[in-house]
């Protein structure tokens, strides 16, 4: 047997699709000059006219795909562009016909000049903090109010950020990538204690970077070298959680089925 060839039971396997966020404003000026990601001309960065672009061309991707059907949750970092990104791509559906579904997103939130997104037939969503970008310097990493959050994304689910106000961001010093490292681990674990089995995460470059170098040391080097390569705007990529040494989740596979010999007489087994 070729010793690159897994077999595991799949109640210890999640499925997960890692996308980064579209474009922002913040990332074409950080590319025109650096120093520009340390301004507060781009707090909170929101998607570019291009970034809305690219979130389309996924959205019809998951769509294509039938990647949207499958998907269970969305997690999403609790930053403008993420969010924008999140709810663009897998969000409802645009025609409600008359039905009454609190919005993903608002007419125009973060001058995006968008629609409304409806929560029509789209998988829950979910803002969580251990996702988001490398902290500290860059103000276009720092959170406004969940209480502004909500208003302009109605449906999304705050509940798991404890503060209304962000008191994780400092201005100094940055995350090392150790640091965002051993935050992606934290959050992976916190995944593994989900039901749910076939997620999307909606998060940034340095935090995906940081999450995949802590993994593929047991791989061959062309995996290693494939994970750790830094993802392009709104690029998903669908990976595989396997629990080699817990055990696995709670609940069995649903489409398990434990066989047995109806009651009455012992029969032999073949």
């Amino acid at each position: 047997m070729d010793k690159g060839i897994g077999l595991y039971p799949l109640h210890h396997c999640k499925t997960i699709h890692l996308v980064r966020h579209a474009q922002g404003i913040h990332n074409v000026a950080g590319e025109k000059d650096h120093s520009a990601y340390s301004s507060e001309n781009y707090f909170d960065a929101h998607l570019t006219p291009l970034g809305w672009q690219q979130v389309d061309n996924l959205r019809n991707h998951v769509l294509e795909t039938q990647l949207l059907n499958k998907i269970e949750l969305v997690i999403v970092s609790p930053l403008l562009r993420t969010i924008q990104t999140a709810v663009g791509a897998f969000g409802g559906e645009e025609d409600t016909n008359g039905a009454d579904a609190t919005p993903l997103m608002i007419v125009n939130a973060g001058s995006s000049h968008r629609p409304a997104i409806s929560s029509l037939n789209s998988p829950p969503f979910l803002a969580v903090e251990l996702c988001r970008e490398t902290m500290g310097d860059h103000p276009c990493d720092r959170r406004r109010s969940v209480t502004e959050y909500k208003a302009l994304f109605p449906a999304i689910d705050f509940s798991t950020i404890e503060s209304d106000k962000d008191v994780l961001w400092k201005p100094s010093p940055r995350e090392s990538l150790k640091e965002v490292a051993a935050r992606g681990i934290e959050f992976i674990n916190w995944l593994w204690t989900r039901k749910e089995t076939e997620i999307a995460i909606v998060s940034h470059s340095g935090f995906l970077h940081g999450v995949l170098s802590s993994f593929g040391k047991d791989c061959i080097d062309e995996i290693k070298e494939e994970l750790s390569i830094h993802f392009n705007n709104c690029e998903l990529r669908s990976m595989v959680i396997v629990d080699q040494g817990k055990t696995g989740t709670d609940f069995a596979e649903a489409t398990n089925y434990p066989g047995k010999i109806p009651q009455g007489l012992d029969l032999a087994s073949g």
